[in-house]
């Protein structure tokens, strides 16, 4: 029987991460907006230099006395908040960009985040990876064709695949699989023990096994399993160690114990950006099994409901989140170009131990050999998506000539202002209510208020209770507070027939001030809301389309025409509302290319019509197109002089912005008859998509600042609003 480890935070800190999680969403009417704002500054004092110091180290968690205490840590220090005259007048921490990525298995995060990983890692930014399960499968560390020679060995086979991830991230980091790492045992909020291995040429980047058991399945009942503890299938969960660990003692977690030890991760690492799995990634309509593997879906919920908990805990930096595909991206287009893919492709053979050389010095092996015989995957290393977080309409510019931005922190809508006539941006201002899903957007209504739409995550009433639904919060006048938080439901039955698959919504308004909100559902169509002439909202309705994939997006012309794209694999549909009150019709096929599903469209220059922005599959190359009424009214459009990477394109009038293969912002003006954009580098590393418009181009960095780079040709600088 495994013996089971008794640990906890200090008491003061066990009370505020022993919060339940419950409904997260806060109702009622807020006055307006609070008074958090900040001082904006410069990107220099804002944005993580490569080289900096690293902070001290935190203290552990206090542990129990029946356990050992853990090995100190030589090298790579936790981050540290900073000190009280570096913090907010709100008094919240102006941290330094920090990531903490938490993936079911070694490897999830190779296959899925990269090269977000190693752009990350090349900025200098501190990152630690979170893995949640040993990932022991069979126990078989062997190609397909030489498994059945192979003796069966778990602890073994976790072994290798941690030793293939530390030469993957070595590699990374230093260009050498080979460097060094400090591996110790540090105990967990949860009451186990964890191992702790830092890069000991590079202390920022860290990794951290919980060494819990996985499914062994994709799909298939295991109640032994992050599904099963999730829906109450086992009281506890085992480890499963690999050998060669530190870690000495087996433990078991209860659910509560699991969602302890990831927040208790949160609050040692303290990261201000987030990376994680998709927790809902659909279910087949043929079969009714999930579309990925049980142990991305759950792992990631697991994440939510720490990240959920650990909001509650003062003091600690506001953290942004990032959702990332997994199973699913493999019938999509490649987003990568091939000197990307190459690059990720062979971080994989790394892990893999494609050559087999034994250089890690442990009989279990150098790496994982059942990814020996499919470095690629299926189609993985050429292709990197978000699950959500792509919508370029997250600034609205209000009556007066001011600007608002509009992104989710720490589960809350944080917003920014930057007054007319020159002045700084201010911000962010935390509105009341959490559990918002990254991938919110913003229109701006004919009466000059605006109106924000996002989905939320519901986690009250155990596993039954989980649910995504759409909401929306609007001003109460022109340049006034924002109302109340407002419900606009699911077209989703339940979350067990289609895992709550939502996209996030998309908006388009029409002259007579009336919205229609668009959104895919689980069964892959779009379904809408439409409002009323009296403000009310209809009931949800299909309005069609087959297997339509991301995020859809919406645009209002120069003439008060709606208009609604989504992406399938093989091209992009088009719905058109002709007439203001007239019927949204559609879908229409475009007869445009495969894309990389990430569109954005905003209104035509010439006013009639609309532009829609996109990439071409497997190359990062920009492309448009116009449309006037339901068809395109011009060929696709290649802008000479592209800048390789992927993700949304984000064109404003006469400025372009966009993620470089770097990861960096990259801007640039256009509009000029046959000369290629001038693209300029903006040196920091940011979330989501950026938002192109008259004035600038505005991104949210990994540190969770508004980063803006004004429009000005001339003597630019990119200032950051706290």
């Amino acid at each position: 029987m495994s013996e089971r480890l008794r640990r906890r935070l200090p008491l003061s800190r066990r009370r505020a991460v022993s919060t339940a999680v419950t409904t997260v969403l806060v109702g009622g009417t807020f006055a307006g907006l609070l008074s958090v704002t900040g001082t904006p500054r410069t990107a220099a004092a804002q944005t993580a230099t490569p080289g900096a110091a690293v902070p001290a180290p935190r203290s552990p968690a206090t542990p129990r006395a029946a356990a050992p205490s853990p090995v100190p840590m030589a090298t790579g220090p936790d981050a540290q908040g900073p000190a009280p005259s570096d913090r907010s007048p709100a008094g919240r921490p102006a941290s330094a960009p920090s990531v903490m990525q938490i993936v079911a298995h070694p490897d999830d995060d190779l296959f899925f985040m990269n090269p977000d990983i190693s752009q990350t890692i090349r900025s200098g930014t501190p990152l630690a990876a979170v893995y949640l399960t040993a990932g022991e499968s069979d126990g078989v560390n062997a190609r397909p064709r030489d498994a059945a020679a192979v003796r069966a060995d778990k602890a073994g086979y976790a072994e290798a695949r941690q030793n293939g991830i530390r030469a993957a991230y070595s590699e990374m980091a230093t260009g050498s699989r080979t460097s060094p790492w400090d591996r110790v045992a540090i105990p967990t909020a949860g009451g186990g023990l964890a191992e702790l291995d830092t890069l000991r040429a590079d202390p920022k980047v860290r990794l951290v096994w919980l060494q819990i058991r996985e499914a062994g399945s994709t799909n298939q009942y295991r109640p032994h399993s992050l599904n099963g503890l999730w829906h109450g299938l086992v009281d506890t969960l085992e480890s499963q160690r690999s050998s060669g660990t530190p870690v000495a003692a087996d433990f078991r977690y209860t659910k509560d114990e699991v969602v302890a030890t990831i927040a208790g991760l949160l609050d040692r690492f303290r990261p201000t950006f987030v990376r994680m799995q998709d927790p809902s990634p659909g279910t087949d309509p043929k079969t009714g099994k999930i579309r990925d593997h049980q142990d991305h879906l759950y792992g990631a919920r697991f994440a939510q409901a720490a990240l959920a908990r650990y909001a509650e805990l003062p003091g600690h930096p506001r953290v942004g989140v990032q959702n990332y595909l997994g199973y699913p991206t493999s019938v999509l287009p490649h987003t990568l170009d091939p000197e990307t893919a190459g690059d990720k492709l062979k971080t994989l053979k790394t892990y893999a131990w494609l050559d087999g050389v034994n250089d890690c010095g442990t009989p279990a092996g150098c790496g994982d050999l059942k990814v020996a015989a499919r470095p690629a995957g299926r189609g993985w290393t050429a292709t990197v998506r978000y699950a959500r977080g792509t919508s370029t309409s997250w600034v609205q510019r209000d009556r007066d000539g001011g600007l608002h931005a509009f992104s989710v922190l720490d589960g809350q809508l944080a917003a920014w202002r930057k007054p007319a006539g020159g002045g700084a941006w201010q911000g962010p201002t935390l509105l009341p209510g959490g559990g918002l899903d990254s991938g919110i957007t913003s229109v701006s209504l004919p009466d000059g208020r605006i109106a924000v739409y996002g989905t939320r995550t519901l986690l009250a009433g155990g596993p039954a209770g989980y649910r995504r639904e759409v909401v929306s919060t609007e001003q109460t006048a022109p340049g006034g507070a924002f109302g109340p938080w407002r419900s606009l439901g699911t077209p989703e039955r339940s979350d067990a027939a289609g895992t709550s698959d939502i996209s996030a919504p998309a908006v388009a308004v029409g002259a007579d001030g009336r919205a229609t909100l668009v959104l895919r559902d689980s069964l892959r169509r779009l379904t809408a809301r439409e409002q009323g002439a009296d403000g009310g909202w209809g009931p949800w309705r299909v309005i069609g389309g087959t297997d339509v994939v991301g995020d859809p997006v919406a645009a209002t012309d120069g003439r008060g025409r709606e208009y609604v794209f989504a992406s399938t694999v093989t091209s992009v549909l088009v719905w058109a509302r002709h007439v203001p009150g007239g019927p949204l019709t559609g879908p229409a096929p475009t007869a445009l290319p495969p894309t990389t599903l990430a569109l954005s469209a905003t209104p035509a220059p010439n006013g009639d019509g609309v532009r829609l922005w996109f990439r071409k599959p497997a190359s990062g190359d920009l492309r448009s197109a116009d449309f006037s009424g339901a068809a395109p009214v011009s060929p696709v459009t290649e802008l000479p002089g592209g800048v390789a990477g992927f993700g949304p394109v984000s064109g404003g009038e006469g400025l372009l912005a966009v993620r470089s293969r770097t990861g960096f912002l990259a801007t640039a003006a256009h509009g000029r008859t046959g000369a290629g954009p001038a693209w300029k580098l903006e040196r920091f590393l940011f979330a989501g998509a950026p938002d192109a418009g008259t004035d600038g181009v505005a991104a949210i960095g990994l540190d969770g600042r508004l980063h803006w780079t004004p429009a000005a040709p001339a003597g630019r600088v990119v200032a950051a609003a706290e």
